[in-house]
């Protein structure tokens, strides 16, 4: 059985070097375990689908709580599913710097990535058009 999880969490270290270790880590572990999915990451916040087997999602998500590296984790939407939006990403990351204020303004308030301020299903639209407008980098 297929499973989509949605998380929002703060980074406790905001420095490039460790940004990208933790998304070195999730393209070496994440195949292994049939886990695909995209990451956001601006302002300090993450914003995370993972998307794969009920236990290897579930157990993936529990390693992020503890994770030292994130603060306030939060689940905001958890779905099963018959097929996979992310399929086709190890760990995806979207270019922050292309993305369109439109866009953003498109589902909140203001022009900024903030996941805490809107519902798992509007930060889900607002990843699936980041990937249709090509924000998305690291495919591999």
């Amino acid at each position: 059985m297929l499973v989509r999880l949605l998380y929002a969490s703060r980074a406790v270290d905001t420095s490039a070097d460790a940004i990208e270790a933790i998304l070195v880590q999730s393209r070496q572990h994440n195949p292994e375990c049939g886990i695909t999915g995209i990451l956001c990451y601006g302002g300090g916040i993450f914003l995370q689908a993972i998307e794969g087997g009920r236990m290897p999602v579930s157990e993936l998500y529990g390693h992020i709580q503890k994770d030292l590296r994130h603060k306030d984790v939060v689940l905001l939407h958890y779905e099963e599913i018959a097929e996979r939006r992310f399929g086709g990403w190890t760990m995806g990351q979207v270019n922050v710097s292309k993305i369109n204020a439109s866009i953003l303004l498109k589902y909140a308030e203001k022009p900024e990535l903030d996941p805490y301020a809107v519902s798992g299903r509007v930060s889900l639209a607002l990843l699936e058009e980041l990937m249709a407008t090509a924000c998305i980098i690291g495919r591999a």
